[in-house]
Protein backbone atom coordinates (compact mmCIF):
# COMPACT_ATOMS: atom_id res chain seq x y z
CA UNK A 1 0.00 0.00 0.00
CA UNK A 2 1.23 3.37 -0.99
CA UNK A 3 0.34 6.39 1.42
CA UNK A 4 1.21 9.84 0.89
CA UNK A 5 0.75 12.33 3.73
CA UNK A 6 0.39 15.67 3.28
CA UNK A 7 1.88 18.18 6.07
CA UNK A 8 4.04 16.63 9.19
CA UNK A 9 4.65 18.07 13.19
CA UNK A 10 2.03 16.41 15.21
CA UNK A 11 -0.97 14.87 13.21
CA UNK A 12 1.25 14.05 10.45
CA UNK A 13 4.37 12.49 11.85
CA UNK A 14 2.03 10.60 14.60
CA UNK A 15 0.55 8.94 11.58
CA UNK A 16 3.57 8.00 9.20
CA UNK A 17 5.55 6.44 12.51
CA UNK A 18 2.61 4.83 13.67
CA UNK A 19 1.78 3.75 10.23
CA UNK A 20 5.34 2.11 9.90
CA UNK A 21 4.96 0.59 13.53
CA UNK A 22 1.65 -1.46 12.06
CA UNK A 23 3.25 -1.96 8.69
CA UNK A 24 6.71 -2.70 7.64
CA UNK A 25 5.68 -3.08 3.48
CA UNK A 26 3.96 0.21 3.25
CA UNK A 27 5.68 2.68 1.02
CA UNK A 28 4.61 6.05 3.43
CA UNK A 29 5.34 9.54 1.82
CA UNK A 30 5.64 13.04 3.47
CA UNK A 31 5.43 15.77 1.47
CA UNK A 32 6.27 19.17 3.90
CA UNK A 33 5.79 22.52 2.68
CA UNK A 34 8.11 24.24 5.47
CA UNK A 35 11.57 23.45 6.10
CA UNK A 36 11.00 21.76 9.44
CA UNK A 37 9.14 18.29 9.50
CA UNK A 38 8.83 17.89 13.21
CA UNK A 39 9.72 20.07 15.88
CA UNK A 40 8.33 21.53 19.39
CA UNK A 41 5.90 24.13 18.17
CA UNK A 42 4.34 24.33 22.00
CA UNK A 43 7.78 25.41 23.19
CA UNK A 44 8.61 27.96 20.52
CA UNK A 45 7.88 30.65 23.25
CA UNK A 46 10.16 29.50 25.30
CA UNK A 47 12.91 29.56 22.98
CA UNK A 48 11.82 33.43 22.27
CA UNK A 49 12.09 34.03 26.14
CA UNK A 50 15.33 31.80 26.81
CA UNK A 51 13.95 29.39 29.10
CA UNK A 52 14.23 26.89 26.30
CA UNK A 53 18.38 27.96 24.89
CA UNK A 54 19.28 25.36 22.61
CA UNK A 55 17.67 25.50 19.21
CA UNK A 56 18.54 22.06 18.43
CA UNK A 57 16.20 20.91 20.94
CA UNK A 58 13.02 22.04 19.70
CA UNK A 59 14.03 20.04 16.25
CA UNK A 60 12.51 16.41 17.08
CA UNK A 61 13.58 14.68 14.06
CA UNK A 62 14.72 15.56 10.94
CA UNK A 63 13.91 13.60 7.37
CA UNK A 64 17.00 11.79 7.39
CA UNK A 65 16.12 10.34 11.46
CA UNK A 66 13.41 9.54 10.01
CA UNK A 67 14.44 7.67 6.85
CA UNK A 68 16.83 5.88 8.97
CA UNK A 69 14.44 4.94 11.84
CA UNK A 70 11.26 4.47 10.27
CA UNK A 71 12.11 3.82 6.49
CA UNK A 72 10.13 6.98 5.82
CA UNK A 73 10.55 9.14 2.43
CA UNK A 74 9.90 12.93 4.22
CA UNK A 75 10.05 15.71 1.03
CA UNK A 76 10.86 18.84 2.74
CA UNK A 77 9.95 22.61 1.23
CA UNK A 78 7.33 20.54 -0.96
CA UNK A 79 3.63 21.71 -1.35
CA UNK A 80 0.67 19.33 -2.48
CA UNK A 81 -0.98 22.07 -4.85
CA UNK A 82 -3.81 19.95 -5.95
CA UNK A 83 -5.28 16.98 -5.57
CA UNK A 84 -7.18 14.52 -8.32
CA UNK A 85 -9.70 11.95 -6.75
CA UNK A 86 -10.74 10.04 -9.41
CA UNK A 87 -6.65 9.25 -10.60
CA UNK A 88 -6.16 9.12 -6.77
CA UNK A 89 -2.94 11.60 -7.43
CA UNK A 90 -1.49 14.92 -5.76
CA UNK A 91 0.38 17.63 -7.70
CA UNK A 92 3.36 18.62 -6.16
CA UNK A 93 5.93 21.62 -6.29
CA UNK A 94 9.46 21.63 -5.03
CA UNK A 95 9.40 25.18 -3.34
CA UNK A 96 13.15 25.34 -4.07
CA UNK A 97 13.82 24.48 -7.23
CA UNK A 98 9.92 25.26 -8.95
CA UNK A 99 10.11 22.13 -10.25
CA UNK A 100 6.62 19.65 -10.18
CA UNK A 101 5.66 16.30 -10.50
CA UNK A 102 2.54 14.08 -9.59
CA UNK A 103 2.23 11.37 -6.95
CA UNK A 104 -0.15 8.68 -6.98
CA UNK A 105 -1.60 7.31 -3.78
CA UNK A 106 -3.90 3.89 -2.23
CA UNK A 107 -4.67 6.28 0.85
CA UNK A 108 -3.95 10.08 1.75
CA UNK A 109 -4.02 11.99 4.61
CA UNK A 110 -4.25 15.98 4.71
CA UNK A 111 -2.43 17.25 7.91
CA UNK A 112 -2.33 20.78 6.41
CA UNK A 113 -2.76 22.42 9.79
CA UNK A 114 -3.94 26.09 10.48
CA UNK A 115 -3.20 29.15 9.04
CA UNK A 116 -2.43 32.94 10.94
CA UNK A 117 -5.04 35.50 11.03
CA UNK A 118 -3.66 38.38 10.56
CA UNK A 119 -4.42 41.43 12.98
CA UNK A 120 -1.90 43.55 11.83
CA UNK A 121 -1.94 46.20 9.66
CA UNK A 122 0.78 47.37 7.34
CA UNK A 123 3.82 48.64 9.78
CA UNK A 124 7.52 49.27 9.23
CA UNK A 125 8.13 47.41 12.47
CA UNK A 126 8.79 43.92 12.23
CA UNK A 127 5.45 41.87 12.69
CA UNK A 128 5.29 38.00 13.01
CA UNK A 129 3.73 35.27 14.24
CA UNK A 130 4.76 32.65 16.47
CA UNK A 131 4.18 29.34 15.15
CA UNK A 132 6.81 27.81 13.00
CA UNK A 133 10.51 27.34 13.69
CA UNK A 134 11.33 30.32 10.93
CA UNK A 135 8.91 32.78 13.10
CA UNK A 136 11.21 31.86 15.73
CA UNK A 137 14.69 32.71 13.76
CA UNK A 138 13.29 35.73 12.58
CA UNK A 139 11.60 37.19 16.27
CA UNK A 140 15.13 36.31 17.86
CA UNK A 141 17.28 38.10 15.28
CA UNK A 142 15.00 41.02 15.78
CA UNK A 143 15.44 40.65 19.65
CA UNK A 144 19.33 40.27 18.35
CA UNK A 145 19.80 43.24 16.61
CA UNK A 146 17.61 45.60 19.31
CA UNK A 147 19.55 44.45 22.00
CA UNK A 148 22.51 44.84 20.40
CA UNK A 149 21.84 49.16 20.08
CA UNK A 150 21.73 48.93 23.72
CA UNK A 151 18.36 50.23 25.80
CA UNK A 152 15.33 48.78 26.85
CA UNK A 153 13.30 46.63 23.89
CA UNK A 154 9.39 47.31 23.41
CA UNK A 155 7.32 44.68 21.53
CA UNK A 156 3.41 44.56 20.93
CA UNK A 157 1.37 41.25 21.52
CA UNK A 158 -1.60 41.05 19.31
CA UNK A 159 -4.15 38.47 21.01
CA UNK A 160 -4.51 37.44 24.45
CA UNK A 161 -5.58 33.65 23.99
CA UNK A 162 -2.92 30.71 24.86
CA UNK A 163 -0.32 31.80 22.25
CA UNK A 164 -0.31 35.63 22.83
CA UNK A 165 -0.12 34.87 26.67
CA UNK A 166 3.09 32.70 26.32
CA UNK A 167 4.44 35.16 24.19
CA UNK A 168 3.88 38.25 26.36
CA UNK A 169 5.48 35.82 29.26
CA UNK A 170 8.55 34.96 27.71
CA UNK A 171 9.18 38.76 26.13
CA UNK A 172 8.95 39.56 29.61
CA UNK A 173 11.33 36.84 30.85
CA UNK A 174 13.09 38.35 27.83
CA UNK A 175 13.60 42.13 29.37
CA UNK A 176 11.19 43.76 27.14
CA UNK A 177 8.54 46.01 28.09
CA UNK A 178 5.08 44.41 26.37
CA UNK A 179 1.92 45.93 25.50
CA UNK A 180 -0.99 43.30 24.95
CA UNK A 181 -3.58 44.04 22.49
CA UNK A 182 -6.87 42.29 23.11
CA UNK A 183 -9.62 43.18 20.42
CA UNK A 184 -12.65 41.91 23.22
CA UNK A 185 -13.60 43.07 26.47
CA UNK A 186 -11.33 39.79 27.94
CA UNK A 187 -7.55 38.15 28.14
CA UNK A 188 -8.15 34.03 27.48
CA UNK A 189 -11.41 33.99 26.49
CA UNK A 190 -12.12 30.13 27.14
CA UNK A 191 -12.75 31.80 30.53
CA UNK A 192 -15.73 32.81 32.39
CA UNK A 193 -15.22 36.20 33.11
CA UNK A 194 -14.55 36.23 36.95
CA UNK A 195 -11.95 33.50 36.52
CA UNK A 196 -10.19 35.74 33.81
CA UNK A 197 -10.01 38.52 36.13
CA UNK A 198 -7.11 37.02 38.27
CA UNK A 199 -5.22 36.30 35.36
CA UNK A 200 -5.67 39.99 34.01
CA UNK A 201 -4.35 40.89 37.46
CA UNK A 202 -1.43 39.01 37.37
CA UNK A 203 -0.74 39.97 34.01
CA UNK A 204 -0.56 43.94 34.96
CA UNK A 205 1.19 43.47 38.22
CA UNK A 206 4.46 41.23 35.82
CA UNK A 207 4.36 44.66 34.12
CA UNK A 208 2.48 44.69 31.10
CA UNK A 209 0.16 47.16 29.68
CA UNK A 210 -2.79 45.71 28.76
CA UNK A 211 -5.17 47.16 26.11
CA UNK A 212 -8.39 45.83 26.31
CA UNK A 213 -11.32 46.90 23.49
CA UNK A 214 -8.57 47.67 21.11
CA UNK A 215 -7.17 46.87 18.05
CA UNK A 216 -3.80 47.93 16.34
CA UNK A 217 -4.19 49.48 13.47
CA UNK A 218 -0.37 50.24 12.13
CA UNK A 219 3.14 52.18 12.23
CA UNK A 220 1.95 55.52 13.84
CA UNK A 221 5.62 56.84 13.58
CA UNK A 222 9.43 54.96 14.15
CA UNK A 223 9.03 52.44 16.76
CA UNK A 224 5.77 52.96 17.41
CA UNK A 225 2.21 51.18 17.38
CA UNK A 226 -1.19 53.04 16.79
CA UNK A 227 -3.87 51.75 18.50
CA UNK A 228 -7.64 51.84 17.75
CA UNK A 229 -8.13 54.04 20.93
CA UNK A 230 -6.22 56.93 19.99
CA UNK A 231 -2.84 56.06 21.43
CA UNK A 232 0.48 55.32 20.50
CA UNK A 233 2.60 52.26 22.51
CA UNK A 234 6.67 51.69 21.92
CA UNK A 235 7.14 48.96 19.60
CA UNK A 236 10.88 47.44 18.23
CA UNK A 237 8.35 44.20 17.49
CA UNK A 238 5.03 42.83 16.62
CA UNK A 239 4.05 39.64 17.50
CA UNK A 240 0.52 38.74 15.89
CA UNK A 241 -1.33 36.19 18.29
CA UNK A 242 -4.91 36.87 17.10
CA UNK A 243 -5.73 33.30 16.24
CA UNK A 244 -5.62 30.84 13.32
CA UNK A 245 -7.99 29.56 10.45
CA UNK A 246 -8.60 25.85 9.32
CA UNK A 247 -6.23 25.39 6.26
CA UNK A 248 -8.97 23.65 3.58
CA UNK A 249 -7.54 25.02 0.67
CA UNK A 250 -6.48 21.42 -0.70
CA UNK A 251 -9.79 20.03 0.84
CA UNK A 252 -12.58 22.59 -0.70
CA UNK A 253 -10.58 22.38 -4.51
CA UNK A 254 -10.62 17.99 -4.18
CA UNK A 255 -14.62 18.81 -3.67
CA UNK A 256 -14.24 17.65 0.13
CA UNK A 257 -17.17 18.00 2.49
CA UNK A 258 -16.60 21.01 5.00
CA UNK A 259 -18.12 20.64 8.24
CA UNK A 260 -20.11 23.38 10.08
CA UNK A 261 -16.83 24.94 12.16
CA UNK A 262 -14.79 25.92 9.13
CA UNK A 263 -13.04 22.39 9.38
CA UNK A 264 -12.12 19.54 7.15
CA UNK A 265 -15.29 17.15 7.57
CA UNK A 266 -14.42 13.47 9.28
CA UNK A 267 -16.04 10.61 10.59
CA UNK A 268 -15.28 8.25 13.77
CA UNK A 269 -12.64 6.86 11.63
CA UNK A 270 -10.80 10.05 10.46
CA UNK A 271 -12.03 9.34 7.28
CA UNK A 272 -13.06 12.55 5.06
CA UNK A 273 -15.99 12.65 2.63
CA UNK A 274 -13.84 10.37 0.27
CA UNK A 275 -12.89 7.13 2.16
CA UNK A 276 -9.60 6.77 0.76
CA UNK A 277 -8.58 10.34 2.06
CA UNK A 278 -8.38 11.10 5.96
CA UNK A 279 -7.45 13.86 7.69
CA UNK A 280 -6.06 14.77 11.08
CA UNK A 281 -4.54 17.46 13.18
CA UNK A 282 -5.96 21.71 13.42
CA UNK A 283 -7.51 21.90 10.00
CA UNK A 284 -9.94 19.38 10.90
CA UNK A 285 -13.55 19.36 12.34
CA UNK A 286 -13.78 17.43 16.24
CA UNK A 287 -16.86 16.17 17.39
CA UNK A 288 -17.66 17.96 21.08
CA UNK A 289 -18.46 15.65 23.80
CA UNK A 290 -21.15 18.10 25.13
CA UNK A 291 -23.21 18.17 22.41
CA UNK A 292 -21.80 15.93 19.66
CA UNK A 293 -21.68 19.62 17.52
CA UNK A 294 -18.91 19.72 14.63
CA UNK A 295 -15.86 22.19 16.51
CA UNK A 296 -12.26 23.46 15.83
CA UNK A 297 -10.16 22.55 19.23
CA UNK A 298 -6.50 23.35 18.09
CA UNK A 299 -4.61 21.32 20.68
CA UNK A 300 -1.64 18.98 19.86
CA UNK A 301 -2.71 15.86 22.02
CA UNK A 302 -5.91 15.81 20.26
CA UNK A 303 -3.50 16.43 16.79
CA UNK A 304 -1.42 13.07 17.85
CA UNK A 305 -3.98 11.13 19.23
CA UNK A 306 -6.10 11.68 15.46
CA UNK A 307 -2.78 10.79 14.09
CA UNK A 308 -2.70 7.18 15.44
CA UNK A 309 -5.98 6.77 14.95
CA UNK A 310 -5.80 7.64 11.25
CA UNK A 311 -3.06 5.08 10.92
CA UNK A 312 -5.04 2.49 12.87
CA UNK A 313 -7.82 3.17 10.12
CA UNK A 314 -5.73 2.65 7.17
CA UNK A 315 -4.04 -0.49 9.02
CA UNK A 316 -7.57 -1.88 8.98
CA UNK A 317 -8.09 -1.95 13.20
CA UNK A 318 -10.39 1.31 12.98
CA UNK A 319 -11.27 2.30 16.94
CA UNK A 320 -13.52 5.65 16.64
CA UNK A 321 -12.05 8.64 18.02
CA UNK A 322 -13.79 9.78 21.50
CA UNK A 323 -15.36 12.92 21.05
CA UNK A 324 -13.38 16.37 21.83
CA UNK A 325 -13.22 17.44 25.57
CA UNK A 326 -11.08 20.61 24.91
CA UNK A 327 -9.06 19.85 27.58
CA UNK A 328 -6.05 22.79 27.92
CA UNK A 329 -3.49 23.98 30.45
CA UNK A 330 -1.42 27.58 30.53
CA UNK A 331 1.47 28.65 32.64
CA UNK A 332 1.27 32.62 32.99
CA UNK A 333 3.74 34.84 35.31
CA UNK A 334 3.24 31.90 37.75
CA UNK A 335 -0.48 30.97 37.18
CA UNK A 336 -1.55 27.95 36.25
CA UNK A 337 -4.92 28.40 34.25
CA UNK A 338 -6.64 24.92 32.68
CA UNK A 339 -9.83 24.23 31.61
CA UNK A 340 -12.00 21.27 30.17
CA UNK A 341 -15.44 21.39 28.12
CA UNK A 342 -17.89 24.18 27.81
CA UNK A 343 -17.86 27.46 29.59
CA UNK A 344 -21.06 29.32 31.58
CA UNK A 345 -20.58 31.74 28.36
CA UNK A 346 -20.93 28.62 25.89
CA UNK A 347 -23.96 27.03 27.93
CA UNK A 348 -25.86 30.53 28.06
CA UNK A 349 -25.41 30.98 24.15
CA UNK A 350 -26.72 27.31 23.98
CA UNK A 351 -29.86 28.25 26.32
CA UNK A 352 -28.61 25.01 28.58
CA UNK A 353 -29.65 24.73 32.19
CA UNK A 354 -26.53 24.63 34.56
CA UNK A 355 -25.85 24.82 37.81
CA UNK A 356 -22.44 26.24 38.98
CA UNK A 357 -20.00 25.48 42.09
CA UNK A 358 -17.29 27.56 42.53
CA UNK A 359 -14.51 26.51 45.38
CA UNK A 360 -11.22 28.25 46.44
CA UNK A 361 -9.01 25.22 47.98
CA UNK A 362 -5.72 25.09 49.19
CA UNK A 363 -3.29 22.69 46.62
CA UNK A 364 -2.31 20.86 50.11
CA UNK A 365 -3.06 20.52 53.51
CA UNK A 366 -2.96 24.19 55.07
CA UNK A 367 -1.06 23.35 58.14
CA UNK A 368 2.04 21.84 55.87
CA UNK A 369 4.15 24.67 54.95
CA UNK A 370 3.74 25.89 51.26
CA UNK A 371 0.23 25.37 50.58
CA UNK A 372 -0.84 27.51 47.39
CA UNK A 373 -4.64 28.53 46.54
CA UNK A 374 -6.69 28.23 43.85
CA UNK A 375 -10.59 28.80 42.53
CA UNK A 376 -12.27 26.21 40.59
CA UNK A 377 -15.11 26.30 38.60
CA UNK A 378 -17.77 23.13 37.82
CA UNK A 379 -20.48 23.64 35.68
CA UNK A 380 -23.17 20.47 36.09
CA UNK A 381 -26.17 19.56 33.57
CA UNK A 382 -29.03 20.70 35.81
CA UNK A 383 -30.91 17.68 34.91
CA UNK A 384 -28.74 14.69 34.78
CA UNK A 385 -25.58 16.35 37.14
CA UNK A 386 -23.25 15.65 34.24
CA UNK A 387 -20.19 17.72 34.68
CA UNK A 388 -19.85 19.96 31.69
CA UNK A 389 -17.18 22.22 31.98
CA UNK A 390 -14.48 23.29 34.36
CA UNK A 391 -11.83 26.00 34.88
CA UNK A 392 -8.99 26.05 37.28
CA UNK A 393 -6.83 28.99 38.04
CA UNK A 394 -3.96 28.98 40.80
CA UNK A 395 -0.97 27.32 41.44
CA UNK A 396 0.64 24.01 42.29
CA UNK A 397 -2.12 20.87 42.04
CA UNK A 398 -3.87 22.82 39.38
CA UNK A 399 -2.67 20.85 36.26
CA UNK A 400 -3.75 16.83 38.18
CA UNK A 401 -7.31 18.57 39.00
CA UNK A 402 -8.11 19.37 35.68
CA UNK A 403 -7.08 16.06 34.36
CA UNK A 404 -9.12 14.71 36.89
CA UNK A 405 -12.44 16.06 35.90
CA UNK A 406 -11.27 15.36 31.90
CA UNK A 407 -11.05 12.01 33.11
CA UNK A 408 -14.36 12.12 35.26
CA UNK A 409 -16.03 13.82 32.02
CA UNK A 410 -14.99 10.71 30.06
CA UNK A 411 -15.91 8.28 32.11
CA UNK A 412 -19.51 9.40 32.68
CA UNK A 413 -19.61 10.31 35.87
CA UNK A 414 -21.60 12.99 37.85
CA UNK A 415 -20.64 15.89 39.77
CA UNK A 416 -22.35 14.33 42.71
CA UNK A 417 -19.79 11.15 42.06
CA UNK A 418 -16.40 13.52 42.79
CA UNK A 419 -17.28 12.89 46.24
CA UNK A 420 -16.80 9.27 46.29
CA UNK A 421 -13.40 9.51 44.33
CA UNK A 422 -10.51 8.08 46.32
CA UNK A 423 -7.51 9.99 45.54
CA UNK A 424 -4.09 10.01 46.97
CA UNK A 425 -3.54 11.62 50.35
CA UNK A 426 -0.31 12.88 52.20
CA UNK A 427 -0.50 16.33 53.85
CA UNK A 428 2.49 17.23 51.36
CA UNK A 429 0.11 16.56 48.34
CA UNK A 430 -3.50 17.05 48.69
CA UNK A 431 -6.26 17.43 51.60
CA UNK A 432 -8.02 14.54 53.31
CA UNK A 433 -10.80 16.27 51.36
CA UNK A 434 -8.86 17.19 48.05
CA UNK A 435 -10.26 19.57 45.93
CA UNK A 436 -12.05 17.43 43.62
CA UNK A 437 -13.73 16.31 46.47
CA UNK A 438 -14.89 19.19 47.71
CA UNK A 439 -16.35 19.75 44.18
CA UNK A 440 -18.44 16.63 44.61
CA UNK A 441 -20.03 17.71 48.30
CA UNK A 442 -21.17 21.06 46.98
CA UNK A 443 -22.68 19.36 43.75
CA UNK A 444 -24.34 16.65 45.99
CA UNK A 445 -25.62 19.23 48.37
CA UNK A 446 -27.29 21.16 45.65
CA UNK A 447 -28.76 18.32 43.85
CA UNK A 448 -30.13 16.64 47.10
CA UNK A 449 -30.84 20.59 47.20
CA UNK A 450 -29.51 20.64 50.89
CA UNK A 451 -28.20 23.87 49.91
CA UNK A 452 -29.14 26.55 47.10
CA UNK A 453 -26.95 28.72 45.98
CA UNK A 454 -26.98 32.35 44.15
CA UNK A 455 -24.25 33.36 41.93
CA UNK A 456 -21.96 36.39 42.17
CA UNK A 457 -24.16 38.13 39.67
CA UNK A 458 -27.58 37.16 40.55
CA UNK A 459 -26.87 39.56 44.18
CA UNK A 460 -27.87 42.57 42.38
CA UNK A 461 -31.44 41.21 41.03
CA UNK A 462 -32.12 39.56 44.41
CA UNK A 463 -31.44 42.34 46.52
CA UNK A 464 -33.74 44.42 44.20
CA UNK A 465 -36.59 41.83 45.00
CA UNK A 466 -35.90 42.17 48.38
CA UNK A 467 -33.35 40.14 49.49
CA UNK A 468 -31.08 41.08 52.86
CA UNK A 469 -27.75 40.10 51.92
CA UNK A 470 -25.76 38.64 55.45
CA UNK A 471 -22.10 38.46 55.75
CA UNK A 472 -21.23 35.52 58.09
CA UNK A 473 -17.18 36.44 58.22
CA UNK A 474 -15.64 37.87 61.13
CA UNK A 475 -15.97 41.49 62.09
CA UNK A 476 -12.27 42.22 61.34
CA UNK A 477 -12.89 40.39 57.87
CA UNK A 478 -15.44 42.59 57.15
CA UNK A 479 -13.81 45.97 57.84
CA UNK A 480 -10.70 44.87 55.29
CA UNK A 481 -13.37 44.45 52.72
CA UNK A 482 -17.75 43.50 51.91
CA UNK A 483 -20.15 44.02 49.66
CA UNK A 484 -21.93 47.30 50.68
CA UNK A 485 -25.29 47.01 52.40
CA UNK A 486 -24.44 43.81 53.77
CA UNK A 487 -25.35 42.78 57.72
CA UNK A 488 -22.15 41.59 59.47
CA UNK A 489 -23.49 38.35 61.76
CA UNK A 490 -20.29 36.32 62.08
CA UNK A 491 -21.49 32.15 61.84
CA UNK A 492 -19.88 31.81 65.87
CA UNK A 493 -22.67 34.33 66.47
CA UNK A 494 -25.07 33.80 64.15
CA UNK A 495 -27.89 31.32 66.89
CA UNK A 496 -27.80 33.88 69.50
CA UNK A 497 -28.62 36.61 66.92
CA UNK A 498 -31.41 35.52 64.87
CA UNK A 499 -34.09 37.78 66.67
CA UNK A 500 -31.56 40.31 64.82
CA UNK A 501 -32.58 38.91 61.26
CA UNK A 502 -35.56 39.86 59.40
CA UNK A 503 -38.07 37.22 57.94
CA UNK A 504 -37.41 37.81 54.25
CA UNK A 505 -35.29 36.10 51.68
CA UNK A 506 -31.89 36.14 53.48
CA UNK A 507 -28.49 35.13 50.80
CA UNK A 508 -25.55 34.01 53.18
CA UNK A 509 -21.98 34.55 52.62
CA UNK A 510 -18.30 33.99 53.81
CA UNK A 511 -15.14 34.55 52.05
CA UNK A 512 -14.90 31.47 49.75
CA UNK A 513 -18.40 29.75 50.37
CA UNK A 514 -18.18 26.97 53.21
CA UNK A 515 -18.88 28.72 56.25
CA UNK A 516 -22.03 30.42 54.53
CA UNK A 517 -23.33 26.68 53.52
CA UNK A 518 -23.09 26.21 57.44
CA UNK A 519 -25.01 29.67 58.20
CA UNK A 520 -27.37 28.72 55.26
CA UNK A 521 -28.33 25.28 57.19
CA UNK A 522 -28.28 26.85 60.49
CA UNK A 523 -30.90 29.44 59.25
CA UNK A 524 -33.13 27.12 56.83
CA UNK A 525 -33.69 25.01 60.36
CA UNK A 526 -34.97 28.03 62.10
CA UNK A 527 -37.37 28.53 59.74
CA UNK A 528 -35.39 31.07 57.36
CA UNK A 529 -35.83 31.52 53.36
CA UNK A 530 -31.90 31.05 53.40
CA UNK A 531 -29.53 30.96 49.78
CA UNK A 532 -25.74 31.31 49.90
CA UNK A 533 -23.79 33.22 47.32
CA UNK A 534 -21.72 30.58 45.55
CA UNK A 535 -17.79 30.73 46.01
CA UNK A 536 -18.41 33.61 48.60
CA UNK A 537 -17.11 37.69 48.77
CA UNK A 538 -14.06 36.41 46.70
CA UNK A 539 -15.88 35.15 43.57
CA UNK A 540 -17.95 38.05 43.84
CA UNK A 541 -15.30 40.43 44.48
CA UNK A 542 -13.48 38.60 40.92
CA UNK A 543 -16.77 38.51 39.39
CA UNK A 544 -17.74 42.36 39.35
CA UNK A 545 -14.33 43.81 38.85
CA UNK A 546 -14.46 42.14 35.53
CA UNK A 547 -18.40 43.29 35.54
CA UNK A 548 -17.90 46.46 33.16
CA UNK A 549 -15.75 44.82 30.95
CA UNK A 550 -18.08 42.24 30.11
CA UNK A 551 -21.11 42.04 27.81
CA UNK A 552 -24.48 41.91 29.50
CA UNK A 553 -25.58 38.20 29.34
CA UNK A 554 -28.84 36.32 29.98
CA UNK A 555 -28.23 33.58 32.06
CA UNK A 556 -29.93 30.10 32.17
CA UNK A 557 -29.22 28.94 36.12
CA UNK A 558 -31.22 26.26 38.37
Amino acid sequence: MKIVIVGGVAGGMSAATRLRRLDETAEIIVFERGHYVSFANCGLPYFVGGVIRDRRELLLQTPESLQDRFALDVRIDTEVVQIDRVAQTVSVRNLLTGAESVEDYDRLVLAAGATARSAATDSAIPTHTLRTVDDVDHITAVLADVHADGGTASAVVIGGGFIGLEAVENLVHRGLHVTLVQRGPQIFTPLDGEMAAPVLDRVRESGVDVRLNTTVTGAAEPGRVGLSDGTTVPADLVIDASGVTPDVTLAEQAGLRIGESGGVWVDGTQATSDPRIFAVGDGVEKTDAIDRSGVLITMAGLANRHGRSVADSISGTAEHAAPALGTGILGIFGLTVALVGWSEKRLIAAGRAHRIVHTHPSSHAGYYPGAEGMSIKLLIDAESDAILGAQIVGGAGVDKRIDVLAVAMAAGLGASALARLELAYAPQYSSAKDPINQLGYVADNLARKTSVNVQWHELAEARVSGAVLVDVRSAGEFAAGNIPGALNVSLDELRDRLGELPRVRLIVHCQVGQRGHTAARILSQHGFDVRNLDGGYRTWLAGTSSLSLSPTVERVLV
